[in-house]
């Protein structure tokens, strides 16, 4: 299946739901936000929501600083 991730196209495989794609990239859950197809999804629905061919997912870190 070929989904968007921050503008690019991305072909994964084996992924159902935004929970699988945090995890197959290695992504710190505590410390990124990820909105699909424009609405922002709480951590908690992340294996809820399943994924469709062209589906668009926007994933931004919070990145600590002085």
């Amino acid at each position: 299946m070929n989904i968007n991730i921050n503008g690019k196209q991305v072909e994964v495989e084996g992924v159902k739901n935004i929970f699988d794609v945090v995890n197959k990239r290695a992504l710190a859950p505590e410390k990124i936000v990820v909105e699909h197809n424009h609405c922002i999804i709480s951590r908690e629905d992340w294996h809820k929501v399943a994924l469709r061919e062209n589906d668009n997912l926007e994933i931004v870190s919070f990145v600590g600083g002085g």
